[in-house]
């Protein structure tokens, strides 16, 4: 038996109503797979649905949490992700928008692949554990944040002396805005 899915809706009330008006739908599901690499959990959230006399106006607000590894110390760790998107669902092809979302015949819209698109967009490039991580140790691998393994991570160098770093060619251009004499 397959799971039933929380993001379809049946808005076929909604298509008979009034243009102006609209109904909000709660969620709060404890765990879904939006595909076979990407599950949400704690998924919580809301859609409210506006009927137009061109088609359906959904403005969807989602929040959850998944699985994801550090950028900085390889450590797996449950990411805090949420997103909000609004979409036009068309009653006819030529109300359609840019992203070509129709009523379905059925009446039963699916939000789960524009969930799972908007919430991959919103994920950070570089996700970390918390805000503070130290990482791994460049020299032996080790997770800094564990324990400290003694290796010096940033070589100290002595900066350069404004001389050293400075362009000869404009020295002359130097003279000019600070002479010496």
């Amino acid at each position: 038996m397959a799971k039933s899915n929380p993001l379809r809706i049946n808005v076929g009330f909604l298509v008979k109503a009034d243009a102006g008006y609209s109904r909000t739908i709660e969620f709060d599901v404890g765990e879904m797979v939006l595909s076979d690499d990407f599950t949400v959990t704690d998924l919580k959230g809301s859609v409210t649905f506006g009927r137009t006399p061109q088609g359906l106006v959904a403005q969807v607000l989602l929040s959850g949490r998944t699985k994801a590894d550090c950028a900085r110390c390889l450590e797996p760790f449950e990411l805090a992700i949420a997103t909000d998107f609004t979409e036009l669902f068309a009653f006819d092809e030529r109300s359609v928008t840019d992203s070509q979302l129709l009523v379905p015949p059925s009446h039963q819209i699916d939000l789960a692949p524009l969930a799972r698109e908007y919430l991959l967009l919103d994920l950070p490039i570089t996700p970390l554990c918390r805000p503070d991580c130290k990482g791994l140790c460049i020299e032996c691998g080790a997770n800094r944040n564990e324990h400290d393994c003694g290796h010096a991570q940033h070589p100290t160098e002595p900066d350069p002396s404004p001389e050293e770093t400075q362009d000869p060619r404009f020295a002359a251009l130097k003279d000019l805005l600070d002479p010496k004499e």
